[in-house]
Parts: structure tokens; sequence; C-alpha cells
């Protein structure tokens, strides 16, 4: 029986197939802890993969039940034991899903945080979109139900890949662990990394589709900017070899929220995005963005407010730049704005209590 005035319990089930950690792990590490309030007891089963042993300690340490397991036999067992409501499903495999749909049991909800689309000059739509069709979508469409992260991620599943049942909750971020920087505390911070020029900062994994090359040729052209850049990834030894002087790169870090708080500017060159987390995460740091002029973005960035959208390529990323460099004034009000757009729609509170609300509504559907 449930106590009055609080929410029914639903048990859902998160699996994933990720060797490694990416975007949609961290998620379900967020969302899981404040969705408890709301009802939601969740347990996650990830391959038993050394990609994935210290996020599972890091699930375990929030109190979140974990099953590590070595083939779908071992989480359909899980199912058994453990009669869920729910079971969501994400995967990182081509054609991954129809694994899942054989093995477990449901109703399944697909929770796609995919790119969905390439945004590169000259490449016709159509093919990327004939391939996700092939290698992704076409087995997503077999869930019950899709959560996807954003309003156009949800419109461009319904639209170019026939899927009826398409949900958006727009991401959240912590807005405690990132948050604007006090004067004083941004000058230590400023101090303690160096930074005494203007600073441009880019958060990303060294991966195609987050557009490093357009970086390195920026601070090529824009030699009075200094670029930080914090990641690693496959791209990243080819761009140390050719960055000019005025580009540091900083490989994996944990202070990304202090780093956020004591950058001038934050540039984001994406080709593919979603929702894009890092996006929010600067916003939520008071950071004026500079990024690509693609749907996900425009989502969050409206031109001049939150930030500037860029769709003419290098130059476009320089000029930008040198503008909030050589206007404060406006950098502050960017940053002002951005924070105020995330505390008005992308808090970490506001994601967990969409998604448990759909969910609740999902598990009473028979779609």
């Amino acid at each position: 029986m449930t106590a009055p005035g609080r929410p029914p319990s639903l048990r859902v089930l998160f699996v994933t197939d990720a060797p490694a950690v990416g975007g949609s792990e961290v998620y379900m590490r967020e969302l899981i802890p404040p969705m408890r309030e709301h009802g939601i007891h969740a347990e996650v089963a990830l391959p038993a993969a050394a990609g994935t042993a210290d996020f599972r300690a890091q699930l375990q340490d929030r109190g979140i039940p974990v099953h590590a397991y070595r083939s779908l036999a071992e989480v359909a067992a899980v199912q058994q034991a453990g009669a869920f409501d729910l079971t969501l499903l994400s995967s990182w495999n081509a054609r991954g899903y129809r694994k899942y749909y054989r093995t477990l049991r449901g109703p399944f909800v697909s929770l796609v945080h995919d790119q969905l689309m390439l945004h590169i000059p000259l490449l016709p739509q159509g093919i990327y979109r004939a391939f996700y069709e092939a290698l992704q979508a076409g087995d997503i469409r077999g869930a019950n139900h899709v959560v996807t992260v954003s309003r156009w991620g949800a419109a461009y599943l319904q639209r170019h890949h026939r899927m009826p049942h398409v949900h958006a909750v727009p991401n959240g971020v912590n807005t405690t662990k990132f948050h604007p920087a006090g004067p004083d505390e941004r000058e230590a911070l400023r101090r303690e990394y160096g930074f005494t020029r203007f600073t441009v900062l880019t958060v990303a994994r060294f991966s195609i589709e987050k557009n490093h090359p357009t970086v390195i040729a920026a601070a090529r052209r824009a030699p009075e900017l200094d670029f930080v850049l914090a990641g690693t990834g496959y791209l990243e030894a080819p761009l140390r070899a050719v960055a000019p002087r005025n580009v540091r790169f900083l490989g994996k870090r944990h202070d990304v929220p202090e780093l956020y708080r004591a950058a001038d500017a934050v540039l984001q060159p994406t080709i593919a995005e979603n929702q894009s987390l890092a996006t929010l995460e600067a916003m939520s740091s008071g950071a004026p963005i500079v990024t690509n002029n693609i749907p996900a973005q425009r989502e969050l960035i409206t031109f001049g407010q939150e930030g500037l959208l860029v769709g003419t390529g290098v130059d476009g990323y320089v000029k930008a730049l040198r503008f909030l460099a050589r206007h404060p004034a406006h950098r502050q009000r960017m940053g002002d704005a951005a924070r105020q757009r995330v505390l008005h729609g992308h808090t970490l509170e506001q994601n967990a209590e969409g998604l448990a609300t759909l969910l609740h509504r999902l598990a009473t559907t028979n779609h």
C-alpha cells in the first residue's frame, strides 16, 4: 500500500551492453538516486568488463544495485527474481537491441542518446539516415516505447524512422556541482591553472563528431587567444602533433567544474548531438558558449542570449571568440542567461522528475 502523498513504487531494470562508460551510463548514474523520491526503484545490469569496473563501484557507492553479467541469460535470471515493471535498454552495438528482445522480458523502453545525424557539409543526410535505420532504428522500433533526451530528437525519430511512441525527456545537470564562480574563486582558479589570457575551453572526448580539428584550426588563426582541451580519445595523439603553441591538452580530468568556472568561454564545434550534457554543464557554470548551429544546440542556445551559434566554419568560430574576447559585458550577460536557462528547465531534479513521471505512465500503458 502506498503512503498518502507518496508516488506508487515502480521497479525498473536498466540494461546496457556498454564495454566502457559513455553518456548513457552517466545518465543512469546521475538520475537513479533522485528518482527514488518519485517512487522509482532502479537496478542496473551491465557487462562484467574491465572498462566498467570503476563505474560499477560508483553505482554501488550511490546505493544502486548492480548486476555484472557475462551473458544476457544472467540478466534474464535477474529479471525473473526481481519482478520488474519495466526494462530500460541502451545499446552501444549495431543491431544491439534485437538480442535484448530475444532473451529478456518486457515491457521494453529504449533509451536513445544517439547523435542521430552527422551535420557535415556536402554529406547527404539521407545516406547517414539510411545507415542509422539499418544499424539501430529498425531494432529500436521493437521496444514498446522510446525515450530520448531532446524534443528535436523525438520529432526526428518520429518523422524519419517511423517510431510512433517516442517521448522527449530533456537532460538535466547538477546545478550545485556546476555553478558560476564568484570573483575571488575565479581569480584563484585562473592562477592555479595558469590562465593569463582570454582562455577558451573545450571539454569532449577526442572523436570525429566532436570536431577537434576545428578547435586546432581556430587556435592557429587566433594566436592571441589560449585554447585548453580536456578529454581523451583516438584523435588526441595526431592533434597534439599538429597543434600550435597556444593549445594545451589536459587529458582526462576530474576537475571539469572548476575548469568551466575559470575559462572565459567554452567552444563546442560539435557536428553531432542529441542533447549535450557538456553544453548544459558549461551553461550551468555561467560560461558563454560558442557552438555549431545544429538542431540539438539550437534547442539549448538562442543566438546572442546564452551564447553564439556558428554556421560558417573556422572563420565563424574565430570571429565569435574574438567578439567575446573584446566584449566582457556580453560574456557576463550570456553566462547569466545560460545559467538561468538551465535553472528553468534542465536541472537534475527536473530531469529525474520528468523521467519518473513518464515511466509511471508507461508502466500503465499497453502499447
